[in-house]
């Protein structure tokens, strides 16, 4: 597996990292011309994206976006990976070169949300009121079959959550990771 900067990704690659931002979360990127148009929107100086590639075919990708807080805060995102490529250490070795990447800029803190909006919910926080008792819930959080999980076991935290953040039922959940 080779990690690349993502802009030194020819337009078939990029093409794939499009296709791929599509088939893993459609809820955000619904279209081709969706994810191509997020992705000509994070790969720009100050962002730093980086793809995962076996055999020049981009398997996964993520990146870290312009610090904020004084250069100190990095948001992980996007991070996607292709299905028959989970659970290889594709993500982890994205997201551990990333968090890397924000060290080396100085960042000391990685933060990212995590939206639970998959009709049916994922995780213990959706389809919950999560104005009542808030602490319990967080404190018994599972994790389910969402991507939290994933983040959990990287050594990230929840940081925050935005109860309804897409509908009823449907939080944003904020994971943070000290550098």
């Amino acid at each position: 597996m080779l990690i690349l900067n993502m802009e030194k990704l020819n337009d078939v690659q990029l093409a794939q990292a499009a296709r791929l931002l599509t088939d893993v979360l459609p809820q955000g990127w619904p279209t081709y011309d969706d994810a191509m148009q997020e992705l000509h929107e994070c790969i720009i100086p100050g962002n730093t994206l980086l793809a995962a590639l076996e055999d020049d075919e981009v398997i996964g990708f993520g990146g870290v976006l312009a610090p904020e807080y004084g250069g100190r805060v990095f948001e992980l995102h996007p991070l996607a990976v292709r299905a028959n490529w989970r659970k290889r250490g594709v993500g982890r070795t994205i997201v551990m070169a990333l968090e890397d990447e924000a060290r080396r800029l100085g960042g000391i803190t990685m933060q990212l949300g995590a939206d639970d909006e998959r009709e049916g919910g994922e995780t213990s926080l959706a389809n919950v009121d999560l104005y009542d008792n808030l602490p319990e819930r967080l404190k018994n959080f599972q994790p389910g079959t969402h991507q939290a999980g994933f983040y959990l076991k990287m050594g990230y935290t929840i940081i925050g959550v935005m109860p309804d953040a897409n509908g009823i039922g449907k939080p944003d959940i904020y994971f943070g990771k000290r550098l």
